[in-house]
């Protein structure tokens, strides 16, 4: 999840003298009360079906993996003693919030306005989320990173958002390293850079004849969460 104030950060200094261990996050388990429909409601969510295992009429696992995600989801028969619908604040990271919207509506699922919160504010009636709990209809004003959500529940009542990231805070994407989880993510990108290149264009009143580099950086430092060329 992202994590909009008090960035914590471990001392580099002290890690870099630590061999460092792989610790992937691959699964979540979500507590249903039908495995078969619940299997039919993240299929329809045009999540990749990994698995579906039995073990005798006692043990059943399904996995899926929404698009894009290093890690996936599991549940079943016998998986988990959690209450079914019990698993809230389930965070889908999207860089463009209108089309994952869109495009859960088109498959048939009910989903929320898009909304952002009011300043930061933590208390009030609307259903908790993890940055506050007075959602203000629409995308966030100033189209902020991580500040415009939509919300959508399986049919047990299990939470999820959609949270729009386009620029990381400084820290959580390794610089050297620029990857895109899919097309449609680096397209987003493209139409970001072009905007941007457009109002650069702009102000130095003419083509600019090396936009393939000036696109790349805008890409590179989006990413990363540095500062973005002008």
């Amino acid at each position: 999840m992202a994590n909009l104030k008090n960035e914590i950060r471990s001392d580099d200094a002290r890690d870099a003298s630590v061999a460092r261990v792989d610790m992937k996050l691959e699964i979540v388990v979500i507590p249903v009360s039908d495995v078969d429909r619940a299997k039919e409601f993240y299929g329809r969510l045009g999540w990749r079906l990994d698995a579906d295992f039995a073990s005798g009429d006692d043990f059943r696992v399904i996995q899926f993996t929404p698009p894009g995600s290093g890690c996936s989801i599991i549940f079943g028969k016998n998986v988990t003693a959690a209450v079914p619908g019990s698993a809230q604040g389930l965070y889908l990271i999207v860089s463009d919030i209108e089309a994952a919207r869109a495009e859960l509506l088109g498959r048939g699922v009910e989903i929320s306005d898009v909304f952002h919160d009011a300043s930061g504010v933590y208390a009030g009636p609307d259903e908790p989320y993890l940055f506050g709990r007075q959602r203000v209809s629409g995308r966030d004003p100033e189209a902020r990173s991580y500040r415009s959500f939509a919300s959508f529940r399986d049919p047990d009542g299990n939470g999820w958002l959609f949270q729009e990231v386009t620029t990381r805070l400084p820290g959580r994407i390794d610089a050297a390293t620029t990857t895109f989880a899919s097309a449609n993510d680096l397209a987003s990108a493209l139409r970001r850079a072009a905007a941007a290149h457009g109002q650069h264009e702009k102000s130095i009143g003419g083509a600019d004849a090396n936009w393939p580099d000036w696109y790349a950086e805008y890409m590179v430092r989006e990413q990363a969460g540095k500062e973005l060329p002008q």
